[in-house]
């Protein structure tokens, strides 16, 4: 396997070559598949409620459009970079050829950290972003979602501020809207669902019974929490969860309902919940159970602590959580990887119901929502896991063949533009 420096660039990069590998992609394919379409970075001026100004850099990168229109989430944090959001586009490239769903890969951000900004802030801030990507975005052309430190509100005012411009209302040009303007029932906990169906295709394929099943998820947060309900309602016995401030532990279980309600209520953190241990991120990371998640950032798995991780199934609702250095140790020692591509799934797939709803202006019941979630996970997984066995190669790499194949194939079928 070729190995790379552990950006989330770098690391999708090494992933791209590796799948390109296998199906014997020309250079120029290579190439094709692996340059964003468009890179786009933003002034995004803020006044704050202080009245001081200050300017922050915000970014959309639409990666490839041989499917369909971009489709990708946007993200709030400190880190966020060009980088970053390259990385991030090439996945959700993958991810929702993978799935079989038209659209391309795209993602956005903007280098902030949410929580120190107020309400007004972060709603001048949303719309002024919106208004520098009117020209770009749009229900056939580019269609973001919430993402880290973005949310539902997020994207109402993404879309009144799109709608205004364009002089209509336009409820399909984001996805993980509110439903009293035109979001899909289930869409909330659509990735952290796509998470569970795709931890228990592994435990069956694994024959392991979901009862017997210890689990730690890093991230407690909109995937984190969710997917650890559902796994614990599930029947596996939630051992661990952790946030940016810390982790809890506690053998005996965790009641994921609990904490969320101790969040809710006003808690910052985890941390300190009665009735269990306090530990680092580092310390859930390397805990002895069967399933690990990591659902908080890209990167947290890595070359500094594969070989301690002892988890022997990685089910990974963050995208890139696992460097593709750890990803090289981690295999070599037998650990089953559920790739986020396939993994986190779940979010898209809702995303794109959802704006086949707007298109139609049709909607659906959440059980409708739900079955044809399942549908779609069962059946990605089913493609991944037989490729994988007739291939002989990882979850992953599996993964990314199918994923790249149909893009590149969706290239040569249309042309090249001359």
């Amino acid at each position: 396997m070729i190995l790379g420096t552990g950006s989330a660039w770098d690391t999708a990069c090494v992933q791209l070559a590796d799948a390109a590998q296998h199906l014997g992609l020309d250079d120029g394919m290579h190439d094709l598949l692996r340059t964003p379409r468009r890179s786009i970075t933003v002034s995004v001026p803020l006044l704050r409620d202080d009245g001081q100004l200050l300017v922050l850099s915000g970014y959309r990168v639409q990666h490839n459009l041989a499917r369909g229109p971009a489709k990708g989430g946007l993200r709030y944090h400190p880190a966020c970079d060009l980088d970053e959001v390259k990385a991030l586009a090439m996945w959700m490239t993958w991810k929702c050829a993978l799935m079989g769903i038209p659209y391309g890969g795209a993602k956005g951000g903007i280098a902030v950290e949410p929580g120190l900004l107020s309400r007004q802030e972060r709603e001048r801030m949303t719309r002024r972003y919106a208004a520098e990507l009117v020209p770009l975005i749009g229900p056939d052309k580019d269609i973001p979602a919430p993402d880290v430190g973005t949310d539902e509100q997020t994207m109402a005012w993404i879309m009144d501020t799109y709608s205004t411009h364009t002089g209509h209302t336009a409820p399909g040009v984001v996805t993980g809207k509110p439903l009293s303007i035109g979001g899909s029932a289930g869409r909330a906990g659509a990735t952290s669902r796509g998470v569970q169906l795709a931890a228990f295709a592994a435990l069956r394929e694994l024959g392991r019974d979901p009862r017997e099943t210890t689990v730690a998820v890093q991230g407690f947060g909109k995937v984190g929490a969710l997917a650890a309900q559902y796994l614990h309602d599930a029947g596996c016995r939630l051992v661990a969860v952790s946030d940016v401030k810390g982790g809890i532990h506690n053998r005996a279980g965790l009641n994921p309902s609990a904490l969320i309600r101790h969040l809710a209520r006003g808690a910052d953190t985890v941390v300190g919940y009665p009735g269990t241990d306090t530990i680092t991120n580092t310390e859930l990371l390397e805990l002895n159970v069967d399933m690990l998640v990591p659902a908080a950032l890209e990167g947290v798995i890595n070359i500094g602590n594969a070989d301690r991780v002892r988890a022997p199934l990685i089910v990974e609702g963050a995208n890139g959580p696992v460097t593709a250095e750890a990803d090289h140790v981690l295999t070599g020692k037998g650990t089953v990887i559920v790739p986020d591509i396939l993994a986190n799934g779940g979010g898209v797939a809702v995303s794109y119901f959802e704006w086949v709803q707007d298109i139609q202006a049709y909607f659906w019941t959440e059980d409708q929502v739900n079955d044809r979630l399942r549908a779609l996970m069962q059946r990605s997984y089913q493609e991944v896991s037989a490729l994988a066995r007739e291939r002989r190669v990882s979850l992953r790499t599996a993964a990314h063949i199918i994923g790249v194949a149909r893009v590149a194939e969706a290239h040569r079928t249309r042309g090249l533009y001359p």
